[in-house]
């Protein structure tokens, strides 16, 4: 079937069951088609909030912990069990609070639908809901309208309409009331269509409801967020993984453990069962979720404090710094979004214009030189100015426009030429507003000066090089066509600029039949959407890092390719592809494409979501960065979506990760960096966790097996845990980034958190500590001290060892060496572990509840000799490694 925007006026009447556009439906059949097809209205069904609760007790870490309350219940350690269901429950709301914060991005969707409606009907026009309207509504829009649903345009007077919200183009489009007669235009090339969620920006027209609800593009995309599923993160994944693996293997263990010791009838069944959740709680990590939160938080606020950077998933944070590929959009991300004159052909003269932006700083320059200003300069200059109907303000410190990006460069161009503080002294008499059909802009003027009236024109180089060529017969058509062509082929906008005195005396309206009575062209301008100076050397540190910067944009080929090659998106050729070529191509040809594409143009919203996909089923981690709701599906289905603070509309920030609260891109390349020194943070306090954890459910495991008593109660081991947890790791939060961190590629997706020596390391100081600990404890005993006495030196041990083991894990080279680069925020985290310790074994009331007491400063010096060994012991480890490296040079 033919598309809306192919069909003419007469097949649209036929289609929709109308007579007359002015007429309208009837109310009967309006509210026929409303019972049949339902309400213009997007519906959201958010998740409820207990749902959202319940959820975070899906981790097998939890069931753990809640077997392990239940048994301690059971056998009547009723201290031992509230301490284990505290950490589940505060686990559990953490996650929770973590889903809640982010806002329903489908609610800010449904928000954009216009509330009312100009609609005929019943031969009248009236005012209606726009909830109410039906496919073949007739409605009537003006500036100033929000576009209530997909509309195709039937008639059009000077109707512009801005679509960046779908496209990402911020220049209004001019609308047609002609059919088109190719039936694969791409979405933004749709002249004679309007779409819901769009603005009217000038003229008026009225338009065919042709789709409702979901069934309009801003539907369609709500569809699409709410069908995508939100990944998980490679953190995610690793730390799940890694849950899972240390969970079996602590389950299979104190199986394995309660069955030997049943059988042997080592301990009677209570304390069986007492000794084996002991030893499952000290082997379960269970500071790691909470450990993983509090690194991950406190990135997120040296983001939001350094970078103006917001955050809305904590794991984002780390995936930042795994990031392969970043897809985003060109205008006002890559680009300024603001207009600028760069180049002007004035007579046969070549300038060069500095500066970028609507901030009137920078001049004109003539060989590099700064520019004489001459009467034909002038004359170019003030025609620009003239043939004008945008306002240039400066607030709050920033230059704006109000009006188009292409009239707003020529008034920032005046002013480098005159001055801001100018004044122009041609008064304006009448204005000529520009015109889909004629592609141009002129004003009519008075010098009080001379008394001469002039008519400044301004437009398309074709209109007006045909009305240079009437009034002058040797006008060098083809040396000004070459200019332009030249210009374009660089993905410029090439804008010509004329004027005309005028005969007649006291002319109060210009008309289009005195502009082609003929012209004086004064010449060409070259405009572009100039690249951020901060993005350029953003994309350089990108590149440097592996990390691949795709451009997907609505613009035009050529012009996105020329900017792509501006900023330097690649070191080699740029490659690009269009929306209408990309669906051509088979889901198996996608992956490749996308991998070695670095500029989509024309694309839907469609597009930009296949190409996240066919970039993720390549492995590849990808953030995309947007600020459209084109970009809301994209940037919920990206491993990471990126949105921009200022710029970017509501949509687009509810369905993303993380927002740049300046529209700053050059600043993803600081929070790469940010992301790659929280991941490596993360997997030291992981490799420093588990080890001290397994520690604790060895010693429990050998006492079992030995028939010995276990001087561990469970209370203890999970003061042992959450006090690191809640102290030394946090030592891990204030590591500084690795030299050289920007100059290694991205980590593979399927590369593992712990590599083979990390699982060698893990086992031996497991077993280190352990067999340390037993063999002081052993000896406390052998000397004399109490059950209790030799238990306090036993807890101590371990986590002085913790202490130890962070002054070598913390860093790849020697951990003696590096001591002196612990910061003092860290220092004062093992200060605050060392105070929880002495008031542990000295405050009465500590000493009753975790049965603990009270030892010399001689057996402290014994805690501290023995808990050193494990320094010394992992120190000779990277010994032993760099000298094999050193060999295999």
């Amino acid at each position: 079937m033919r598309q809306d925007y192919q069909l003419t006026k007469d097949e649209l009447k036929q289609r929709y069951g109308l007579t007359e556009f002015t007429v309208g439906l009837s109310s009967q059949e309006a509210q026929s088609r409303l019972a049949k097809n339902g309400r213009n209205v997007l519906e959201v069904k958010p998740t409820p909030k207990w749902k959202i609760f319940l959820r975070q007790f899906n981790n097998i870490v939890i069931y753990i912990l809640l077997v392990a309350t239940a048994l301690t219940i059971m056998i009547g350690h009723y201290t031992d069990a509230i301490v284990i269901a505290a950490v589940v429950v505060l686990n559990s709301l953490i996650g929770y609070f973590q889903e809640t914060s982010a806002a329903n991005a489908l609610a800010k969707i449904k928000e954009m639908l216009a509330p009312r409606a100009t609609v005929y009907r019943d031969n009248k026009r009236q005012d209606i809901d726009a909830a109410d309207l039906v496919v073949g509504d007739v409605v009537f829009l003006e500036a100033g309208d929000n576009v209530p649903a997909d509309l195709r345009i039937v008639s059009a007077d000077n109707l512009r309409i801005e679509e960046s919200a779908l496209t990402g183009e911020t220049n209004s489009v001019i609308k047609t009331d002609e059919a088109l007669t190719d039936g694969s235009v791409p979405l933004a090339d749709r002249v004679n269509m309007a779409y819901a969620s769009t603005l009217v920006t000038s003229g008026s027209g009225i338009g065919v409801v042709v789709a409702t609800a979901e069934a309009t593009e801003i539907g369609k995309i709500s569809q699409e967020v709410a069908h995508i599923k939100q990944k998980k993160t490679p953190l995610t994944l690793e730390i799940d993984h890694v849950g899972k693996v240390v969970s079996y293997i602590t389950i299979t263990a104190s199986v394995i453990v309660f069955i030997v010791g049943f059988f042997l009838q080592i301990y009677s069944l209570p304390a069986l069962a007492l000794a084996v959740v002991a030893m499952l709680v000290g082997s379960i990590p269970e500071g790691l979720p909470a450990t993983t939160s509090v690194i991950l938080a406190f990135g997120v606020s040296k983001m939001a404090k350094k970078y103006q950077t917001i955050i809305k998933s904590m794991p984002a944070v780390e995936t930042l710094g795994s990031v392969d590929v970043i897809a985003t959009d060109k205008t006002g991300t890559l680009t300024k979004n603001e207009m600028t004159a760069i180049e002007l052909w004035v007579g046969d003269h070549h300038y060069t214009v500095t500066g970028t932006g609507y901030a009137p700083d920078g001049q004109i320059l003539s060989d590099g030189q700064p520019a004489t200003l001459t009467d034909q300069l002038k004359l170019f200059v003030e025609a620009g100015y003239q043939a004008n109907d945008t306002v240039l303000s400066h607030e709050d410190g920033k230059w704006h426009i109000n009006g188009e990006p292409t009239d707003g460069a020529f008034l920032t161009l005046y002013h480098k030429a005159f001055g801001a503080d100018y004044q122009s002294p041609y008064k304006a008499i009448d204005l000529l507003p520009f015109d889909s059909d004629y592609r141009y802009i002129a004003e009519l003027t008075n010098d009080p000066q001379t008394g001469q009236q002039v008519i400044f024109v301004k437009g398309s180089p074709d209109k007006l090089f045909e009305m240079a060529a009437k009034e002058d017969p040797r006008f060098d058509l083809q040396k000004w066509e070459q200019r332009v062509n030249q210009w374009s082929k660089q993905g410029k906008r090439v804008i010509a600029v004329g004027y005309q005195p005028v005969a007649a005396e006291n002319l109060v309206e210009v008309e289009h039949d005195h502009l082609y009575q003929g012209i004086h062209l004064l010449g060409l301008a070259a405009l572009q959407d100039a690249p951020r100076e901060e993005v350029i050397a953003a994309l350089k540190q990108m590149n440097r890092a592996g990390v691949s910067v795709k451009m997907i944009t609505g613009d035009d080929p050529q012009t996105a390719r020329a900017i792509g090659k501006q900023l330097g998106l690649t070191n080699g050729p740029i490659h690009a592809i269009t929306g209408a070529e990309w669906d051509a191509l088979s889901k198996d040809q996608r992956g490749d494409v996308a991998l070695n594409t670095q500029v989509f143009a024309r694309t839907t919203p469609q597009n930009k979501l296949e190409i996240i996909e066919a970039l993720q089923d390549k492995q590849q981690v990808t953030a995309m960065v947007g600020d459209g709701v084109n970009d809301a599906p994209a940037l919920k289905r990206a491993d990471i979506g990126v949105a921009m603070g200022i710029k970017g509309t509501d949509v687009a920030k509810d369905a993303a990760d993380m927002i740049l609260g300046d529209d700053n891109f050059a600043t993803m390349s600081a929070v790469i960096k940010e992301g790659r020194r929280i991941y490596d943070n993360i997997k030291k306090s992981i490799l420093f966790l588990l080890p001290t954890s397994f520690s604790e459910g060895l010693v429990v495991a050998f006492c079992i097996l030995t028939g010995q008593e276990v001087p561990l109660l469970p209370a203890q081991l999970l003061w042992i845990n959450l006090i690191a947890a809640i102290t030394i790791q946090f030592a891990f939060v204030f590591e500084r980034a690795d030299e050289g961190i920007m100059d290694r590629k991205p980590r593979p997706i399927t590369q593992r958190l712990m590599n083979r020596h990390d699982l060698i390391q893990m086992g031996y100081v497991s077993a280190l500590i352990a067999i340390f600990s037993l063999i002081g404890y052993v000896w406390f005993i052998n000397s004399g001290s109490s059950i209790a006495n030799a238990t306090t030196m036993m807890i101590n041990t371990i986590v002085i060892s913790k202490v130890f083991y962070f002054f070598s894990i913390r860093t790849d080279q020697y951990g003696l060496g590096q001591i002196k680069t612990i910061s003092g925020k860290a220092w004062g985290v093992i200060a605050i572990l060392i105070l929880f310790q002495l008031i542990l074994t000295y405050v009465p009331f500590m000493q009753a509840a975790f049965h603990v007491s009270g030892i010399s400063p001689l057996e402290w010096l014994a805690v501290i000799i023995i808990s050193a060994l494990i320094m010394l012991c992992t120190e000779l480890d990277k010994l032993i490694r760099f000298q094999r490296q050193r060999s295999t040079k």
